[in-house]
This record gives C-alpha cells, sequence and structure tokens, in this order.
C-alpha cells in the first residue's frame, strides 16, 4: 500500500487481502466492472479507496449468486446496494412464501394430471405466475403466443433460475433496453460492437428463461412488440413506442450470423 494523499493498493496485495487472484482483477478491469482510477508512471494498476468500496459491493452481490453483468448493471445504473440488498432479502422472503402456494397448486394440477383430466389453463398461467416468470398484466399477452405447454416451460426455466430472476427481470432486462435506445437515438448504427453485445445480452437472458427454444423466444419477442407495457412491466411503454427499437436489434443480431 503506498501512502500519498491517500492510501492506494496495487493489483496483488489487493488480491490477496480480499481472497483473489490478480488474473480476476484483471479481468474485471478489461471488462470494465471494476477498474482502479491510477496507473502509476510505469503503468502499474493503483487502486483508491473509492475503488476499494466498489470491489466490496461486487463481491457483496456476488455473494448472492449474481453474475458479473447484473452486477454491473446494478452499480453503473445508480442502484443503491443497501436497496439492492434489501430488495433481495424481500424477493427471497416473498418467494418463499410464493414457492408455498407454487406446492399447492402444483399438488392440485398433479392430481388432476394422475386423475386423466388434462390441467386447466388457468392452473397452469397460476403456476406460472407463481414462479416470478409472468406478472399478471403479463399472461394475456403471453397466452395469444404460446399455448399451456410452452407456457408450463416458461415457468419452470424461470423457477430454475431462482431469487437472481428478479434482477434480470426488473433491473438488467431494462437497462439493456435504455442502453439499446440510447444508442439508437444517439445515430449509433446497429453493426456497432456496443449494439451487438446488447443485443447478445438480451439473446443470453432470453435463452436462460426459455431454455434455449427458439420457438418460445420468438413468440415472447412478438408478445413484447405487441404490448410492450405488459411484458416489461412499464405502465410507460405503450405498443409502438419500441417499434423502432426491436427493429434496430434485429439489425444487430444479423452482424452475428
Amino acid at each position: 500500500m503506498n501512502e500519498s494523499d491517500e492510501s492506494t493498493w496495487k493489483v496483488g496485495p489487493l488480491a490477496q487481502a480480499c481472497g483473489l487472484t490478480v488474473r480476476t482483477l484483471h479481468h474485471w478491469d478489461t471488462i470494465g466492472l471494476l477498474s482502479p482510477s491510477r496507473r502509476t508512471a510505469g503503468g502499474h494498476r493503483e487502486y483508491t479507496g473509492s475503488d476499494i468500496e466498489r470491489l466490496y459491493q461486487v463481491l457483496a452481490l456476488r455473494s448472492l449468486g449474481l453474475g458479473l453483468d447484473t452486477i454491473a448493471v446494478c452499480l453503473d445504473s445508480g442502484v443503491d446496494p443497501t436497496r439492492v440488498l434489501r430488495d433481495h432479502r424481500e424477493s427471497v422472503e416473498a418467494r418463499l412464501t410464493a414457492l408455498e402456494h407454487l406446492r399447492d397448486r402444483l399438488v392440485r394440477i398433479e392430481e388432476q394430471v394422475a386423475q386423466g383430466a388434462a390441467p386447466a389453463t388457468s392452473a397452469l398461467i397460476d403456476a406460472l405466475r407463481a414462479t416470478g416468470a409472468a406478472s399478471p398484466g403479463a399472461d394475456q399477452a403471453l397466452r395469444r403466443h404460446l399455448d399451456d405447454e410452452q407456457l408450463q416451460a416458461l415457468g419452470t426455466h424461470g423457477a430454475a433460475v431462482g431469487p437472481a430472476a428478479h434482477y434480470f427481470l426488473e433491473v438488467e432486462w431494462p437497462e439493456l433496453y435504455r442502453r439499446a435506445d440510447e444508442l439508437r437515438r444517439s445515430d449509433v448504427p446497429p453493426t456497432d460492437a456496443r449494439v451487438r453485445r446488447v443485443a447478445a445480452r438480451m439473446d443470453e437472458l432470453s435463452a436462460l428463461f426459455s431454455g434455449g427454444d427458439r420457438t418460445i423466444s420468438t413468440a415472447v419477442r412478438t408478445a413484447w412488440r405487441e404490448d410492450p407495457a405488459a411484458l416489461s412491466g412499464d405502465a410507460s411503454a405503450r405498443p409502438g413506442r419500441w417499434d423502432g427499437l426491436a427493429d434496430y436489434l434485429d439489425e444487430a443480431r444479423k452482424g452475428d450470423r
């Protein structure tokens, strides 16, 4: 640690102090998750107190099971870490309650199937909602494009994601759309690497919740085009508002084919 106007840490001692590897800190610097505020005359990294604070936040959020992309979105969009922790705790508590309700619904569905009766669509929708994979407002939009079996699959994959689904759907996903819209409004061409990265991350999240089923992913994307307010949970997202953005992202995806 160097003594100057402010105590700083070099990458080696910092990695050792927090139980990380130097390679990890170098990687986090490369992807922009945690970049040192200072460099020595020789180009060596030096981490300041504010960098250490961000490192603590990164490690705290990572311990909750969040991915690096999600952590970056949380921190860079100005999300208060205290709020993130509180929201995560509350979401876990709510999820425990929801899982109890889900168990009861699944027991009823299982009983129906055991008796040779097809489960009611309303029961499947209730089960899907209980997983957190769909809000009440999304039910109608999704049902126009997905059959009962696909809805059930979507719910199953959403449940498998666990509590992190809250952040993927309510923090990272909207932020990705905001980033893409900012790039589009700044006249950045869809072939730009920044746009393609945003589109690629959206597709990763889509695959996470669809289980890689392209039919489901395409159907959900179509539902989003028709009713972005319902699918995003954003009351201000009126139909047609993001039509141009959807086309913009589709153009970005063509570059990866």
